[in-house]
C-alpha cells in the first residue's frame, strides 16, 4: 500500500509543525512523520527564544521557564560585557514542540512518532524505515542540518557546528544569556542560559574538533563550580549538529513532487548565534503557505518562498557568514585570534554591526 497525501512533512519540530498547521489549514491532506518518539525529546537546543516571538506564536508562556532580560559577554578572562536591554524567554522545549504539535493535530494533521525516512527516491517516493512507502504531491524537508530531502534536491549544508550541552543545577539565580568567547573554542563560543533551578551550559565548535568538546565543557563547568554560581552535578546531557554554512537553495522538483526546506535543512540558522528556533517558525509557516498556494495552481510559488526567505533572512545570514569566515581565516593562517578578533565576530559588539 502507498499513502498519497497532499503535502508531507519531515520532521515535527516547530518549523515542521508550523509548515503542517498551515497546510492542513487549507484543506489539504497533510501527514507528518518525526523519528522522535516524543515531541522535542531528547532537548537538542539551549532554549531560548527572543521577545519577538512571543507574537507568532500561541500559548508560548505556557512553555515559558523564565524570562531573560540581558546578555552578558565574557571576551577570554576579561570582565563580562553587559548589553542590558536583551529580553527573550527561556522555555521548556520539549512543552514548546508538544504545543505546536498539538495545534497541527487539531487542524488535522496526521502525525507519526517514533518513524523515520529511510529513503526518497528521485521521482519523489519516500520509504519509510518500517517499510511504509509514501508519494506525496509536496515533500516538506524540516529534517535538520542533514536532511534527507535536502541530498535529494542537492541541497547540503556543508559547513557544520557540532555541540555538546549539559543541564546543571544553578546555585544563583540570573536573568542573563552568558556568553563566553575564546580562541580555543574554534569556530564556536560556549553558554550558560538559567532554567529557573537549572541551567544549560554548552559549547559549540567547528565540526573537525567535536572530539573537544567534552574536555573544553567540562573546564568551564568546573570554573563555573569553582565561582560557585553552579552545582558539579551533570543531570542530563544532549547534543547535535547546526548548520553554519548560510541558506541553501529551498525549493526544487522530484519529478513531480515538489520539495520546499525550512529551518535547519535549509540552513536558516545563525551561521555565529546558532539560533534558529525564530527561523524555523517563520520559515515553517512560509512553506506551509507556499506548499497550499503550489497545490492551488500557483506555479511561482516555491520562487515566491525563496524571496521571502530571503527578505527575511538573507542580509542578517551574510553578514554572520562574513563574520565568522573571517574570524576562522585567523586560524587557517595559523594566528590566534586576538579579543578584538573575536569581538568582531560576536552580535553585542558595533564591530560586528560595522559595514
Amino acid at each position: 500500500m502507498i499513502l498519497t497525501p497532499d503535502i508531507y512533512v519531515i520532521g515535527l519540530g516547530p518549523g515542521g509543525a508550523c509548515a503542517a498547521y498551515e497546510a492542513a489549514k487549507n484543506s489539504f491532506l497533510t501527514i507528518g512523520v518525526e523519528r522522535k518518539k516524543i515531541p522535542g525529546t531528547p532537548v537538542q537546543c539551549a532554549e531560548f527564544i527572543p521577545a519577538l516571538m512571543g507574537n507568532m506564536v500561541n500559548n508560548l508562556r505556557a512553555t515559558c521557564v523564565q524570562n531573560i532580560t540581558s546578555m552578558h559577554t565574557q571576551v577570554e578572562s576579561s570582565p563580562a560585557d553587559i548589553i542590558a536591554d536583551f529580553p527573550g524567554r527561556m522555555i521548556d522545549r520539549a512543552a514548546f514542540d508538544t504545543a505546536l504539535a498539538q495545534e497541527a493535530q487539531n487542524a488535522g494533521v496526521q502525525c507519526h512518532y517514533g518513524q523515520s525516512v529511510r529513503h526518497i527516491n528521485h521521482d519523489g517516493a519516500i520509504s519509510l524505515a518500517n517499510g511504509t512507502k509514501i508519494k506525496p504531491k509536496v515533500i516538506i524537508g524540516a529534517d535538520g542540518p542533514h536532511s534527507l530531502a535536502g541530498k535529494a534536491i542537492g541541497s547540503i549544508n556543508n559547513e557544520i557546528l557540532e555541540t555538546r550541552q549539559i543541564s546543571i543545577p544553578l546555585l544563583k539565580p540570573f536573568k542573563s544569556t552568558d556568553i563566553f568567547l575564546k580562541a580555543d573554542i574554534r569556530g564556536g563560543y560556549a553558554w550558560l542560559f538559567p532554567k529557573g533551578k537549572t541551567a544549560n551550559l554548552g559549547v559549540g565548535i567547528v565540526a573537525s574538533d567535536k572530539a573537544r568538546l567534552k574536555p573544553i565543557l567540562d573546564t568551564i563547568h568546573k570554573s563555573l563550580v569553582d565561582e560557585g554560581r553552579v552545582g558539579a552535578k551533570t543531570l542530563s546531557h544532549t547534543g547535535g549538529a547546526i548548520p553554519a554554512g548560510g541558506m541553501v537553495m529551498p525549493h526544487g522538483m522530484l519529478g513531480e513532487t515538489l520539495v520546499l526546506l525550512i529551518g535547519d535543512a535549509a540552513g536558516l540558522t545563525n551561521p555565529v548565534t546558532g539560533a534558529g528556533i525564530n527561523a524555523a517558525v517563520i520559515s515553517g509557516r512560509l512553506a506551509g503557505e507556499a506548499a497550499a498556494d503550489w497545490l492551488q495552481g500557483d506555479d511561482d510559488a516555491p520562487k515566491h518562498y525563496h524571496e521571502d526567505l530571503t527578505d527575511l533572512f538573507g542580509a542578517s545570514l551574510r553578514r554572520a557568514l562574513d563574520r565568522r569566515r573571517a574570524l576562522l581565516q585567523n586560524y587557517d593562517n595559523n594566528n590566534t585570534p586576538t579579543p578584538d578578533d573575536l569581538r568582531a565576530s560576536w552580535i553585542a559588539y558595533s564591530e560586528y554591526w560595522a559595514a
